[in-house]
């Protein structure tokens, strides 16, 4: 066994040892740290190398920037050419609507009567089904001297599998307007434009033309030339019984 003095100087000797090396290192990182307090670091341990492996590297922002940019201007415009597409809704008594809530509980058309409504919905040339429309009008002011009502109108045309438009407005019972298209799904996927709204007869038959933009081409099949509006006009018999060539492709009803 190692005597108590053996141990002292072999001790004396480590801690030299070490303190020299400490104050090598902290000479090399400026610092002005004393051997009297040493830090407990492996004799092994290179600080220089440590430090230097740990130098952040550069950020520059403006490469960041730029690379935003560049990808913002691959996406895909959206197309701006206008295609037009006619409907015609009619209602043919069948679907208990329109239904009037008399909110106001007066005995005229009155501010806030609520009219929610759904009819079929024919393609422009009468030959095909297409599906219906949905939607709720509330009364904003009857007009005597017009005989009619306005109305602000929110509302969907619904096309089967190939998917649906909503749209927003005036919606008059006495004369023509113009409602806005705020969206759809499908193929009316990022449509938008306007809608004219021609009232044939209240609220039996009305026709509309879409103004569409933002979307691909419409199929063929939803643009036949459309049959002149007026109080005669009538789906064809294939349309109404929505027989096959009569009707498109799963029909909303």
């Amino acid at each position: 066994m190692a005597s108590s003095s053996s141990l002292q100087a072999i001790s004396s000797v480590k801690l030299a040892e070490y303190c020299s090396s400490a104050s090598q290192s902290h000479r090399n990182l400026g610092s002005n740290l004393s051997c009297s307090k040493p830090f407990p670091f492996h004799h092994d341990l290179n600080i220089s190398s440590t430090r230097k492996s740990r130098t952040p590297k550069p950020f520059i922002p403006t490469a960041f920037f730029f690379n935003k940019s560049k990808q913002c201007t691959t996406d895909t415009p959206k197309p701006i050419k206008v295609q037009e597409l006619y409907v015609y809704e009619i209602n043919e008594r069948d679907r208990n609507s329109p239904a009037v809530l008399k909110l106001s509980h007066k005995p005229v058309n009155s501010l806030g009567d609520l009219v929610p409504f759904t009819n079929k919905l024919y393609s422009g040339d009468l030959q095909k089904r297409l599906g219906i429309t949905a939607g709720l009008c509330v009364l904003i002011q009857n007009v005597p001297e017009k005989k009619g009502d306005r109305y602000e109108a929110v509302y969907s045309f619904y096309f089967g599998d190939y998917g649906h438009l909503s749209v927003q407005g005036p919606y008059l019972t006495y004369e023509d307007t113009y409602l806005a298209v705020t969206g759809g799904s499908g193929i009316f996927e990022g449509a938008y434009g306007q809608v004219k709204l021609q009232q044939i007869i209240f609220p039996i038959k009305l026709f509309y033309t879409f103004y569409l933009k933002g979307i691909p081409d419409l199929p063929a099949e939803l643009l036949g030339k459309p049959v002149a509006p007026s109080p005669a006009v009538q789906p064809s018999a294939a349309a109404q019984a929505t027989e096959p060539h009569g009707s498109i492709p799963n029909f909303t009803n």
